[in-house]
């Protein structure tokens, strides 16, 4: 028997090339009916113990007005995991909003990649 090949969406998103792996999951953005809309974050991945969800955390500068200095400073988030799309602890990954899935889940991962790791000379 011939499987149909999936019709995989354009989400509308520049330099966001869809997974090779095909999934049923109907809250992925590419194999689903998930709209994405609003901010697209990219943050590294701190937990993947969750079911279909991971946690990452973003860094990001505030301006001190009084100093006219910036601090670093961090935010972690929730967001839903494509059964298309791996990750490991450690992974870069680029996020978008969505529509609230859960109580603290209203982003979704359109892609991964591993950190460049420094060569050793």
């Amino acid at each position: 028997m011939a499987k149909k090949k999936q019709k995989v969406r354009n989400i509308g998103i520049p330099n966001v090339t869809p997974p090779e792996r095909v999934c049923d999951d109907p809250n992925c953005p590419f194999h689903g009916n998930l709209p994405v809309r609003g901010r697209i974050m990219e943050g590294v991945v701190t937990s993947t113990k969750m079911h279909k969800a991971i946690t990452f955390q973003m860094d990001y500068l505030a301006l001190i007005k009084k100093y006219a200095r910036y601090e670093r400073r961090r935010s972690k988030k929730h967001a839903h995991l494509p059964d298309c799309i791996d990750v490991q602890v450690g992974d870069i990954v680029k996020v978008v909003e969505c529509r609230p899935l859960s109580k603290t889940i209203s982003c979704v991962v359109v892609e991964a990649r591993r950190p460049a790791t420094h060569q050793e000379v």
